[in-house]
């Protein structure tokens, strides 16, 4: 098919931050664990831990934070070293592309900080190895010079706690995986806690809401703080102009209805996905690069952004085949569970 690939920082249902949602989400973040709502596990085991450390005068075990884009495991580090009393420094991957950038970072801490890697599993492999004397003996090695003449310099770095994130836990490397002291996995909010979420982030924008507003909110929020975040701003920012400034329930459902997402908040890039293997597949099994190719998207972005609502909503199922569509997604659909059947598909219709 052709077109443009999908901009996931345009849908409001993305669970990946976007420029937009920096403010907002420095804004409404939590700043102490008590604060923070949902992950009681996760809490609990961090709670221990930081009374543990202190206790001891130690800085924290090396901490690794794992699950699906925006259900705050940068909220979390912030917390961590807030809760310790510490600085902490943020970077990512990504931007960590030399050995020199590790250094210069490493260097630059002091004793008892953070050190905040978000994408944590997009570490080069150079710059990876170089990490592992880090956590473990708190050294960095630089070879300076070349050849027969080339000599290795030891420097020793302060005590610090390294906090990991990532969405994609099995790209890890057993080598780093095994340098984590504690490792936690943070899995989607319940109906209960994004209520929770949205009505404390009501209180903090000065919104007022009636009714079930935020019940009707929270339904399409896909268990996920920030995009239940955006959702309440965008339809804070409905309210004011086409209402009166108040988040009522038949104002949220206009207002979501305009942004085309459904009662279980899939929006229009969703429907696509699963219509696609609907339409082109006959449902399923297909494989991962083969939808990828059908709907002009990045393999990698329907395993790490489509997949994980739909896997858990149960509309999707991975075999050892390929991808399959449920009979729960073509009830949501309104499309009758038989293979080869496609009258009811109208809306896309593209093959």
């Amino acid at each position: 098919m052709a077109g443009k690939k999908q901009d996931d920082g345009m849908r409001i249902t993305s669970s990946t931050a976007i420029s937009e949602d920096v403010p907002l989400d420095y804004n409404l973040r939590p700043r102490s664990l008590a604060e923070f709502i949902g992950q009681g596990k996760v809490k609990e085991n961090l709670k221990i831990a930081i009374a543990a450390a202190e206790a001891r005068g130690d800085p924290l075990d090396h901490t690794l934070l794992y699950g699906p884009a925006g259900l705050g495991k940068t909220t979390l580090a912030f917390i961590i070293a807030a809760e310790m009393g510490v600085n902490i420094k943020v970077t990512s991957g990504p931007a960590v592309e030399r050995p020199g950038d590790l250094a210069a970072i490493l260097t630059s801490l002091r004793e008892g900080d953070i050190l905040f890697i978000d994408e944590i599993h997009r570490l080069g492999h150079t710059v990876e190895e170089k990490l592992y004397p880090a956590m473990e003996d708190f050294v960095f090695d630089i070879f300076l010079g070349k050849g027969a003449g080339a000599r290795s310099l030891r420097l020793s770095l302060p005590h610090f706690t390294l906090i990991g994130a990532t969405t994609r836990f099995a790209l890890l490397s057993p080598p780093l995986r095994d340098r984590f002291g504690a490792i936690y996995h943070l899995d989607f909010y319940d109906q209960t806690a994004i209520e929770t979420i949205l009505r404390r982030s009501a209180a903090i924008m000065k919104v007022p809401v009636e009714g079930n507003s935020l019940f009707e909110i929270a339904k399409r929020a896909r268990g996920t703080p920030r995009v239940a975040n955006r959702l309440i701003k965008r339809i804070r920012d409905y309210a004011q102009v086409m209402a009166t400034g108040v988040i009522t329930e038949s104002t949220a459902l206009e207002a979501l209805s305009k942004l085309e997402v459904d009662s279980i908040g899939l929006d229009s890039a969703d429907h696509k996905l699963v219509q696609a293997i609907i339409v082109r597949f006959d449902g399923g099994p297909v494989g991962l690069d083969t939808i990828a190719a059908s709907i002009n998207e990045d393999a990698d972005t329907i395993t790490s952004v489509y997949e994980p609502y739909l896997l858990q909503l149960g509309f999707l199922e991975r075999t050892p085949r390929g991808r399959v569509v449920t009979k729960l997604a073509y009830e949501h659909l309104g499309l009758r569970y038989e293979k080869h059947y496609q009258a009811d598909l109208g809306l896309w219709n593209q093959k």
